[in-house]
Formats: C-alpha cells, structure tokens, sequence
C-alpha cells in the first residue's frame, strides 16, 4: 500500500494527515503553538519548537497511531507559513525568533524608506510587488539598525519554508516564487537575487540558493529521517526533496520519492489540492 503524509505549519497550529493511495484518510494529527508578540505590531514564532519540533511530532504521532511502515510513505508534503525573517548562523542555529509574514510590521520605517528611494513603479516593474510588511527585504534591514549583534552572526536569511529544507536536507535553497517576496533583493526581470535597487541590506552571499520547485533541493539526511520516525521503526532516509514552493497563501514543500525509471512527487497546495506527476530520471 502506498500512502502520503501532509503537514501544514500554521500560524497558530500544525496540522497533518496520512491518506491512501484512494485519497482515504488513515491517521490524523495536530500540535498548537503561539504566536509570540513581543509588543504591538510584532508577531514572532520560535524556528526550532514551532516549526521543526511541529513536524516531527506529527509525523511521529501519526505513525503511531497508524501502525504504517514508514517505507510505505511515497511523498511527505508540507506546506508553513511565508514569507517569514529567519537569520541563521554558520550551523544553521537560529539566532533570534523569526519574524512572521505580514502581520508582524516593525519595518514599517525601512518599508517607506526604501519604496521612496527606488520608487513604487520601479519597484512594480522590477520585483513584481510593492514592498509592505509582508516583504522579508525591509525586515532585514530593520534587523541590521535594530540588532547589529545578531546581523553580524548571521550566515544565512531563510523563511519558514527553506528552514525545514534546511532541516531536511542541510542544503539553503529557495524557491523563486518565495523569493519574490524578499523584495527588492528579488527582481523578477532576471529570476534572481540582486542588489541594483537596494545594495545596502545584505550581501547576495547570505541568501539562500535560488531552484525551481521541481528541483531538487538534497535527500533526507539520516539525522533528520530518525526525527521524524518512532524509535522502534526503520529509518527513510536520502529519499530526495525538492526545494520550498509558496503558494498563493502559504508555502509548501515537496518530499519526492524516487521510483524505478521514475521520480513521483506530491505537493499540497495553497488550495489543498493535491498533485501528482512523473518524470524520467535517466
């Protein structure tokens, strides 16, 4: 029996499920957390415990409960919040809360200042969207005058979803789709990270690497595969995964299956369809 197991990083819950190859529901599970608010305005999630610990605890559980081998699992899909403000250092340790998507507006002073100086058609033609709090690249900026400790430390600017790559995998990789709401760092006239509007956040280095989302991002490190698995079952691991897709609400990341001769994947999207497809791998 083939089976796939989805996972959705709320805001305020994680959620997932394991369904069979009919699409029948076998097992269930749900873990809340907070959403931290420092002060008015702000709105923060702890990386590790909300995000990570979210998803191996329901993978766990739902293994659990289900009795499932886990080799039966063909894809893991797991969509998260975004866009999201993660700094992280040269481990990948998180060096502060990440700061949420567009609830959360401390950068409102670097939002105005930066659409002033490059301009809101400019911005409109080159990144594809008008900065607002939901863009990460005011927020890095913010990050920089506000807490030069922590920006002095950070090796990596990752959301919620290249994070859980990164977890997965050990490998920071975007997707372009997320990418563009790191504006103005992203323009969408070239499909790839730039400073010609805004050189004075952070250098391009500190991003994570640009894919598709039907690339590949890495495989399952054993580490990670052993999180996500009670202790008394084998362990999936270098099973590969493909890099974070956002969606039109929220991100999402695929876990693919490699086949014989074959590569089958399985995305949960923004609207909670599920897609298959297959391709030749030689």
């Amino acid at each position: 029996m083939a089976y796939t197991l989805g996972i959705d990083i709320g805001t305020f819950e994680s959620k997932g499920v394991l369904v069979d190859a009919d699409g029948g529901i076998v097992a269930s599970a749900a873990k809340p957390h907070k959403m931290i608010v420092p002060q008015p305005g702000w709105a923060e999630h702890r990386a590790k415990e909300d995000w990570w610990d979210d998803l191996t605890f329901i993978s766990r559980r739902i293994l659990q409960e289900s009795g499932v081998d886990p080799g039966e699992i063909k894809a893991l899909a797991c969509s998260a919040i975004g866009p999201c403000m993660l700094p992280v250092d040269a481990a990948g340790e998180p060096l502060m809360n990440a700061v949420l998507y567009g609830v959360d507006g401390r950068a409102e002073r670097e939002v105005a200042e930066l659409t002033e100086r490059i301009g809101e058609p400019v911005l409109l033609e080159r990144c594809g969207n008008a900065l607002t709090s939901q863009s990460v690249g005011p927020k890095i900026l913010w990050l920089k005058r506000n807490r030069p400790e922590v920006f002095a430390k950070t090796a990596r600017f990752l959301t919620s979803t290249s994070y859980l790559v990164f977890r997965l995998t050990g490998a920071y990789v975007i997707d372009h789709y997320t990418a563009a709401n790191f504006s103005p760092l992203y323009v969408v006239d070239r499909l790839a990270w730039s400073g010609e509007l805004a050189d004075d956040i952070v250098g391009l280095d500190k991003l994570p690497r640009l894919a598709w989302s039907t690339e590949i991002a890495g495989k399952i490190t054993p580490q990670a595969a052993a999180s996500m698995v009670p202790a008394v079952t084998g362990v999936p691991s270098a099973r590969p995964v493909s890099s974070a897709a956002w969606g039109v609400m929220r991100p999402a990341i695929s876990v693919l299956q490699a086949r014989r001769g074959s590569l089958s994947s399985a995305t949960i999207s923004s609207a909670s369809s599920l897609l298959h497809s297959s391709r030749s791998t030689t």
